[in-house]
Protein backbone atom coordinates (compact mmCIF):
# COMPACT_ATOMS: atom_id res chain seq x y z
CA UNK A 1 0.00 0.00 0.00
CA UNK A 2 2.79 2.37 0.89
CA UNK A 3 4.47 1.75 -2.48
CA UNK A 4 1.29 2.39 -4.46
CA UNK A 5 0.61 5.58 -2.55
CA UNK A 6 4.15 6.79 -3.26
CA UNK A 7 3.92 5.83 -6.95
CA UNK A 8 0.79 7.93 -7.27
CA UNK A 9 2.59 10.81 -5.55
CA UNK A 10 0.02 10.83 -2.76
CA UNK A 11 0.87 12.59 0.47
CA UNK A 12 -1.35 10.19 2.44
CA UNK A 13 0.07 7.51 4.72
CA UNK A 14 -1.23 3.93 4.71
CA UNK A 15 -2.70 4.49 8.16
CA UNK A 16 -4.63 7.61 7.17
CA UNK A 17 -5.69 5.95 3.91
CA UNK A 18 -7.12 2.96 5.75
CA UNK A 19 -8.94 5.25 8.14
CA UNK A 20 -10.52 7.09 5.22
CA UNK A 21 -11.57 3.83 3.56
CA UNK A 22 -13.09 2.52 6.81
CA UNK A 23 -15.59 5.36 6.64
CA UNK A 24 -17.17 3.92 3.48
CA UNK A 25 -20.18 1.97 4.62
CA UNK A 26 -22.53 -0.57 3.10
CA UNK A 27 -25.83 -0.82 4.96
CA UNK A 28 -28.37 -3.60 4.74
CA UNK A 29 -31.53 -3.78 6.80
CA UNK A 30 -34.52 -6.07 6.75
CA UNK A 31 -37.98 -4.51 7.07
CA UNK A 32 -40.81 -6.66 8.36
CA UNK A 33 -38.58 -9.70 8.00
CA UNK A 34 -38.93 -9.81 4.20
CA UNK A 35 -38.02 -6.56 2.45
CA UNK A 36 -34.28 -5.89 2.32
CA UNK A 37 -33.07 -2.31 1.87
CA UNK A 38 -29.42 -1.61 1.06
CA UNK A 39 -27.35 1.48 0.58
CA UNK A 40 -23.78 2.63 0.09
CA UNK A 41 -22.38 5.78 1.65
CA UNK A 42 -21.04 8.51 -0.58
CA UNK A 43 -17.37 8.56 -1.55
CA UNK A 44 -15.64 11.88 -0.85
CA UNK A 45 -12.65 13.36 -2.68
CA UNK A 46 -9.99 12.01 -0.31
CA UNK A 47 -11.46 8.51 -0.41
CA UNK A 48 -11.52 8.70 -4.21
CA UNK A 49 -7.85 9.70 -4.23
CA UNK A 50 -6.94 6.70 -2.09
CA UNK A 51 -8.89 4.27 -4.26
CA UNK A 52 -7.34 5.67 -7.45
CA UNK A 53 -3.85 5.54 -5.92
CA UNK A 54 -4.37 1.88 -5.05
CA UNK A 55 -5.67 1.11 -8.55
CA UNK A 56 -9.13 0.16 -7.30
CA UNK A 57 -12.27 1.14 -9.20
CA UNK A 58 -14.51 3.79 -7.68
CA UNK A 59 -17.92 2.42 -6.74
CA UNK A 60 -20.77 4.20 -8.48
CA UNK A 61 -22.99 4.88 -5.46
CA UNK A 62 -25.87 6.23 -7.56
CA UNK A 63 -25.92 3.18 -9.82
CA UNK A 64 -25.59 0.90 -6.78
CA UNK A 65 -28.56 2.50 -5.05
CA UNK A 66 -30.68 2.50 -8.25
CA UNK A 67 -30.06 -1.22 -8.73
CA UNK A 68 -31.14 -1.87 -5.18
CA UNK A 69 -34.39 0.01 -5.69
CA UNK A 70 -35.15 -2.25 -8.63
CA UNK A 71 -34.59 -5.35 -6.50
CA UNK A 72 -37.29 -4.32 -4.00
Amino acid sequence: MRMRLRQSESDLSPRSSLELLRQIQHHQISLNGTRIVRGLSGIDDLQSRVLRALGDPLPDTEEFNQQLELDL
